[in-house]
């Protein structure tokens, strides 16, 4: 996948539609940076919008993918609710490997908690214990954040 051809490929579309990025993201329920970040190719939609993306354009999944129109020359046959399934479940996997980064950083966060209260007695050793007392709450806090942001994006599926 090519998403600069597939961004290259969503603003001919758009054009020949006579739409605008803001009335397409308006129909698509996103915003018109959204789509500008889909057309120059930095992102790519999300699984989610790609059945009705597909629709305001007038174009098949396979299409949207292969940042091109299908001809009678194309050999790639592709089924949209297959592609679309796979797309829903690599965004779940990425999800939940967003929560585990989480869940990793509050261990993480733990374990300098329990370091800090062994820790003391000397100056040195008081420094080391209240920068590992820092960090501790800071990546548990950061872990906290990052697993909740994932558990939201996961009951958007």
């Amino acid at each position: 996948m090519d998403q600069i051809m597939i961004g290259a490929f969503l603003t001919k579309k758009r054009k020949e539609k006579n739409m605008t990025q803001a009335v397409l993201a308006e129909r698509l329920g996103v915003s018109n940076k959204t789509i500008s970040k889909w057309e120059t190719g930095k992102c790519m939609p999300d699984y989610s919008v790609i059945d009705p993306l597909c629709k305001e354009l007038e174009i098949t999944v396979a299409e949207l993918l292969d940042g091109e129109e299908k001809t009678d020359k194309s050999v790639r046959i592709y089924d949209d609710a297959q592609i679309l399934e796979l797309l829903k479940r690599t965004q779940k996997l990425e999800d939940q490997k967003i929560v585990l980064y989480g869940v990793l950083l509050m261990v993480i966060g733990l374990t300098f908690l329990s370091i800090h209260f062994n820790i003391g007695g000397s100056n040195v050793r008081d420094f080391v214990s209240g920068v590992l007392l820092g960090l501790s709450i800071f990546e548990m806090l950061a872990g906290i954040y990052i697993v909740a942001r994932g558990l939201e994006r996961q009951k958007k599926c």
